[in-house]
């Protein structure tokens, strides 16, 4: 039988390189789980369902799952006037508006009323494509924020992990 001591380190307890080795094994698993929930959650809250997206391509999916009418109204009421989703709303709405009444208005002359109605279906889907890339920006400055040395060194410090003196995982 052998016993071998070794030393284990804290993360503050180790030099500025191997706090650099910690850091990168702590990239290399801190993903494991769908942090992207709470965006998901959030569009859906308001009426879009995200299907997909990819950070590299800069690429998302998904649709609405109420009418454009409806997510601007609720993201009025859940989102901050600084959120850019709301900017997105409060222009989609004074651009609606306006084609939506005369739409209303015109409802007996079939030529005038068809084309109000392409005007409204090409503005929701520029409204509901706007979004969908706002959701995108918000995806992807999480994914960089939990890459920063701020977020990686405060994760592993609260799950108290321990290293070698080169900032191996012990």
């Amino acid at each position: 039988m052998r016993i071998i001591e070794t030393k284990v380190y804290l993360f503050n307890e180790l030099n500025e390189d191997a706090k650099e080795n910690a850091r990168n094994w702590w990239r290399g698993i801190g993903f494991d789980y769908n942090w992207w929930d709470f965006i998901y959650n959030d569009a859906e809250s308001i009426g879009i369902k995200i299907s997909s997206f990819d950070l590299y391509r800069k690429e998302i999916d998904g649709e609405m799952i109420l009418s454009a009418a409806e997510i601007a109204q609720n993201i009025f009421n859940q989102h901050g006037e600084s959120c850019d989703t709301y900017k997105t709303a409060a222009n989609f709405i004074e651009l609606w508006q306006p084609i939506y009444n005369d739409y209303m208005d015109e409802n007996g002359a079939n030529y005038l009323c068809s084309m109000l109605e392409e005007a409204l279906i090409e503005l929701e889907e520029e409204f509901i494509s706007s979004l969908l890339q706002d959701y995108l920006s918000m995806l992807n400055k999480e994914y960089e924020y939990m890459l920063s040395d701020e977020y990686v060194d405060e994760s592993i410090i609260i799950n108290e992990y321990e290293f070698y003196e080169d900032g191996s995982r012990a």
